[in-house]
This record gives C-alpha cells, structure tokens and sequence, in this order.
C-alpha cells in the first residue's frame, strides 16, 4: 500500500503551476499518469523515488514512512528500493549489458538475479555487448532489467517505451506486463498513448494542472461521461503547415499518417513532436479482414 500526498509548484511552458496531489495505490497495482505536459506526471515519479523534494509532503510505503516533511523525514534515493525506467535509458555507456546490472544489486547481493534477468528479458546473448552496439527496444529492456535487479517495491516507468517504432513498443509492453505480473510489483507509468493504457492499466490517474482530475479503470476515465461517445486515437505531430487561413497538421498515428485541419488558435500550442488525441465526431469504420 502506498500513501502518496505532496504540494509543489511548478514552473511549465503553460506558466506557473501548483502540483497538489493526494492518492493511494494498492499492492501490486499498475497506475499509469496520464495527462498534458507540464500537468506534474513526471514531477510526481521523481517525488516518489526521492529525486525531486516537494515543499510539504507525506509519502508511507507498506507502512514504512519514506517522507514527512513535517516530521524532517525525507528517506534518500537509495534506501527507497525504487527501480527507475527513463525515456532515455540511462545505461552505463561504458560497461556491458551484464555489467549495467550487477551495478544496480546491493552489497553481496546474489548474481544469480542477474542471470534470471538476462533470461527473462531475452538478452542472455547480448550480454557481453555495450549499449552503442544494442537497438533501442534492447536498450530499453536492459534499463528495464536492471531496474528490477534491484528488487525494488515500486518500479517507476517514465514515458520508457515513447521513443521506439509501433512493432517493438508492442513487445516490450508485453514485456513490461509479464514482468509486472511476475514479481507482483507495483508498477507507475507516465504514458500518452491510449492503447498502451489500456493495455497495461489496472487503474488511471488523470492530472490536470497539477491535481488529480480522474481516477477509476480506463474504460471509466475515458469513457462517456469524458468523451461524449467520439472516437480517439493518440499520436505524434510530424510536421505543421499554413493553408490559407488554416494550418495541415501532419500526425503519425501508430504507423499511419494523418492530415488534419487546424485553426491558428489549436496550432498555437504545439510543436513538431507534441503528443495529441484526435477526437472525430463522425466516423464511418470499415472492416477489412487480414
């Protein structure tokens, strides 16, 4: 069981925000943080793991106090047994992908985990490589792997699987579940993509502005009562163009391109790269079978 409460402002693109969020997630749940950028998702993973410090908070892991800012508690990094997954990796450059995780056991720690690991995440025969001479899904589940080495209470997961082709974020979200499931380990993802949420998801945790505006099963936060019955799709914006007095919007929708018309007002808050939903009000699906 994890108590989560924290207050903290933030400075974002959208100006100066306050996160105050309050929650409780049971053992062995798979929260995802949903939400704009700048909405605190990410601010809130580092809170937990003890890499960012809220102005007032209280966070209790199975009852162990890992932070009271009342009481002067604040537990470091190291002692929180958190495993950390990054969009980046973080991997040690110039050691093995064995190496990668034998650093992360604790003094005296069994290597026998690390060869379990090896063999679970398929990379037994890549060990010996360095992570320049690995693809970027191998990479990934090398950070992943090695968070677990640490066996760790919560396994924190940042956005990890944004930066890899369709194909392979499909793998490794299975991936993910399996080991999920495997080690019962509660689990937080930062994610935009509504399938992978769905996917993954025990429960949700939508922020907005810094607070937490939904919390229920994804069927739930994304249903009706939020979406008014349209359908949605998640991608990415590839390029944006002026068209007259309107803008082409380029959006890469798992492995398809779409085109969509936008006015200067949408357009004004985003960039190449930024995450979007597309809404459609009318959608005529046709069924073509493979």
């Amino acid at each position: 069981m994890i108590e989560f409460a924290a207050q903290k402002h933030l400075h974002t693109t959208e100006g100066e925000i306050r996160l105050d969020v309050a929650f409780r997630v049971e053992a062995g749940e798979f929260i995802t943080l949903f939400g704009k950028s700048g909405a605190g998702k990410t601010t809130l993973l580092r809170i937990l793991a003890g890499l960012t410090e809220p102005e007032a908070g209280r966070i209790v892991v199975d009852g162990e106090v890992w932070l009271d800012s009342a009481a002067g508690i604040a537990l470091p990094p190291q002692q929180r047994k958190v495993g950390f997954v990054f969009q980046d990796y973080a991997l040690f450059p110039n050691m093995t992908v064995r190496g990668n995780l034998e650093f992360a056991l604790d003094d005296g720690q069994d290597k026998q985990l690390v060869d379990e690991l090896l063999d679970l995440t398929g990379l037994a025969e890549l060990q010996g490589r360095k992570p320049a001479a690995l693809s970027g899904g191998q990479r990934q589940r090398v950070a992943l792997a090695r968070a677990l080495a640490r066996k760790p209470r919560l396994l924190l997961l940042d956005e990890p699987l944004s930066a890899l082709d369709g194909e392979t974020r499909l793998r490794l979200q299975d991936e993910i579940l399996k080991l999920h499931r495997l080690f019962g380990i509660t689990t937080l993802i930062v994610s935009h993509d509504l399938a992978e949420v769905f996917k993954l998801s025990d429960r949700v945790l939508m922020l907005e502005q810094g607070r937490v505006a939904h919390d229920g099963k994804p069927a739930e936060v994304f249903g009706e009562h939020m979406l008014s019955g349209k359908f949605t799709f998640t991608g990415e914006v590839l390029k944006i163009e002026p068209n007259d007095v309107v803008f082409a919007v380029s959006v890469l929708v798992g492995n398809q391109i779409v085109k969509v018309i936008a006015t200067a007002e949408e357009v004004a808050a985003l960039a190449v790269g930024s995450k979007v939903m597309l809404l459609s009000k009318a959608f005529n699906p046709m069924l073509i079978a493979l």
